[in-house]
């Protein structure tokens, strides 16, 4: 094993072989060195000498867990394990070393393993694929810090830490004769979720994540478990029956299966907050944790049922994700506010559509400004509301681009809320352009442990791998996003933007048009794909796509910066800076990205670039 290389030490039981020489083959193949010990030495000086120099000099050490590791109390490979956890107790946390892997369903949560390893994102070969991702992880986890001065750790955003205290809260089903009332039963989840993430100590999975095993029966709990991170899951039903309810509610070990706890509650639906807080409270005592004061308590939102009833519903059609579905949530949070004008949760209700309709469905300009009219004054109702100062954040940052108050704003939602993983995900949207990159990065990996299954946080973090430069591990990071969501169209922008400025740009037009493929494509993107065909020559489709973008955006918002880079890509330079100056105008978000992203790569040497970039305030 030569100095200065990047060398892999490869451990595994016997069994397993055939296993560790397809991971050695794609390590090499990622341009690693692997020690990968064909030899089955059995002990002795000769072991002893080899072994302890080899786990003392690699840059990384893989232990290959399977069922066979599982099965034998004994075996060298255990000494191995012991020599890579003692020396990793000499490196710094933020330096990758342990990389874990699993090849078969074995569990995280009961393998038998040294509690160092459960320290560290695991990553679980389970198809062909897999390993070359592994490997290119493995490769991104060796190299140097790039030309920016970030260091990135493994791709893979870290587990949350699966102690007795971390829990998700799944949804409840409807029990009720109406299948309408589904709009209850789940916000009574969104409910106990959020009263849950206020107590310290409590790791909560978040709303996004849970829901997706709504309905689901091809998963056990342990499975849901392994997924989300957590060891205790509540699951339960909810009746609704003219004004009385029944809640049944369970807290389940996911390890073992056994219940923890369960409870019905029966009550007049006048009591749903009374209920909410002695679910929550039962929960907490199951769990065995010590609260102070009313840290669990959860406290009326409004003194309207009625008005409780319809933000509820404005919730469901707002987690849609959906044009229609926001529009439906604005009526009735609107509605809301009819039947209780002090109703300081349907005011950030309203904030948050705001921001989700801007700038893919309404201009900005249009947008942004009511989101923040309406946090504003949910803030004035409720001063300590997370979600209305995330959204007033989001406004500064994004539109108004007053980003030192903006990442104030957020940072003070993450203290209020810490396990708000949206909090931490616009945190990382906003660190960036604050010369934070690293910091952002680090946040959404956050986002990630507290929402393991949100796609948006995963494209986020390939996102800004891409804006770091870290090429490779951007596309490894877009493999892991579309195995959440396989028609997550910002995502193919993502990936292909990385391959572009890697200089493959067939393969960036191939993601392009695939994710212009979908049915939720947003026409603006197609500016993507003129890039790709400007970097293959194909200049005159290029400037057809381009035409007829100018064409649409007379007709319909279309989002300028988009423009500007499919412009700069064939060479106009004076329309794209005319594009720029639009979407200046107009404050349109993706502009506050315009020192980071390859995109504008063209437009850098030009005066007019670093002007634009001193009047947004970039650095």
């Amino acid at each position: 094993m030569s100095e200065d290389t990047r060398a892999v030490f490869l451990s595994y039981a016997s069994q397993d072989a055939a296993i560790a020489r397809r991971i050695a083959d794609a390590l090499r193949a990622a341009g690693l060195e692997v020690w990968f010990d064909q030899s089955e030495l059995r002990g002795g000086d000769a072991w002893d000498a080899s072994i302890r120099k080899r786990i003392k000099d690699c840059t990384l050490f893989v232990p290959v867990i399977s069922k066979n590791t599982e099965s034998r109390s004994e075996g060298y490979f255990r000494l191995e394990w012991k020599l890579a956890v003692d020396r990793s107790h000499l490196i710094s946390d933020d330096q990758a070393f342990l990389m874990p892997v699993v090849i078969d369903e074995t569990s995280d949560a009961l393998a038998r393993v040294p509690d160092r390893f459960r320290e560290r994102q695991w990553s679980r070969l389970t198809g062909d694929s897999a390993f070359a991702t592994f490997a290119e992880r493995a490769a991104q986890a060796t190299s140097r810090p790039n030309a920016g001065g970030v260091r990135h750790a493994p791709t893979d955003p870290p587990k949350p830490t699966s102690g007795p205290k971390a829990i998700a809260v799944l949804p409840l089903a409807n029990m009720s004769a109406d299948p309408e009332n589904e709009y209850f039963s789940d916000g009574m989840t969104e409910e106990i979720i959020n009263a849950l993430s206020k107590v310290p100590g409590i790791h909560v999975a978040s709303r996004s994540s849970c829901f997706a095993f709504k309905g689901r029966k091809d998963v056990n709990v342990r499975q849901i478990g392994e997924k989300l991170g957590v060891t205790t899951l509540l699951e339960g039903s909810v009746r609704k029956v003219g004004n009385r309810i029944r809640i049944a509610a369970q807290l389940v070990n996911v390890d073992n299966g056994y219940q923890l706890w369960s409870e019905t509650y029966d009550r007049q639906l006048e009591d749903i907050f009374a209920v909410q807080d002695d679910i929550s409270r039962s929960i907490v005592d199951a769990l065995k944790l010590q609260l102070t004061g009313d840290a669990a308590g959860v406290v009326a939102p409004t003194k309207s049922l009625d008005a409780y009833t319809t933000y509820l519903k404005g919730r469901f059609h707002f987690n849609k994700f959906s044009e229609v579905g926001l529009r439906k949530a604005y009526d009735l949070f609107q509605n809301a506010l009819l039947q209780d004008p002090g109703f300081a949760r349907a005011y950030a209700g309203i904030a948050d559509v705001w921001c989700d309709l801007a700038d893919d469905w309404v201009p900005p300009d249009d947008a942004y400004p009511r989101a923040k009219s309406a946090a504003e004054r949910a803030l004035q109702r409720d001063p300590e509301l997370a979600d209305a100062m995330i959204s007033i954040g989001k406004v500064l940052c994004w539109h108004e681009w007053k980003f030192a108050d903006g990442v104030r704003h957020v940072e003070r939602a993450v203290a209020l809320s810490p396990n708000n993983a949206e909090a931490h995900w616009v945190l990382a949207t906003a660190l960036p352009v604050v010369g934070r990159l690293a910091d952002g990065i680090t946040a959404v990996r956050r986002a990630l442990e507290l929402d393991p299954l949100r796609v948006e946080y995963f494209g986020w973090a390939t996102r800004l791998l891409l804006y770091a430069k870290d090429y490779k591990a951007a596309i490894a990071q877009g493999a892991e996003t579309f195995e959440i969501d396989e028609k997550y169209g910002r995502g193919f922008v993502f990936v292909g933007s990385a391959y572009l400025a890697k200089g493959d740009a067939e393969q960036a037009l191939d993601w392009f048009q695939r994710g212009q493929g979908l049915d939720t494509a947003v026409r603006s993107y197609d500016a993507m794909i003129v890039r790709a065909l400007a970097a293959l020559g194909r200049r005159e489709e290029a400037e057809e796509i381009l035409a007829r973008l100018e064409g649409e955006s007379r007709q319909q918002y279309v989002r300028a910066e988009y423009l500007a880079m499919g412009h700069a890509a064939v060479g106009n330079l004076d329309r794209a800076f005319d594009a720029l100056e639009r979407a200046y105008q107009a404050r349109s978000a993706g502009l506050i990205y315009l020192h980071l992203d390859p995109g504008y790569e063209p437009l850098r040497s030009d005066p007019r670039y670093t002007e634009l970039v001193n009047r947004i305030g970039l650095r």
